[in-house]
């Protein structure tokens, strides 16, 4: 699934691990997220929303690739 996390996550100037910290992942969690290659379930992908400051379905993109 495609995210918008890396992008979102550098416009607030955090580090992979800052967001991991806060939202109480491992960074190689938000790594996987970013590549697309884990997905989150829906308290972790509320809790990463939320830290953003987007709604989730600005968060992730849906639909067919």
């Amino acid at each position: 699934m495609k995210n918008r996390i890396r992008e979102l996550r550098t416009k607030m100037q955090l580090t992979q691990e800052e967001l991991a910290q806060k939202t109480g992942v491992r960074r190689e969690t938000i790594v996987f997220l970013e590549q697309g290659k884990y997905n989150p379930s829906l308290d972790l992908a509320h809790r990463v929303a939320e830290i953003l400051g987007v709604k989730i379905d600005a968060l992730f993109i849906f639909g067919r690739e």
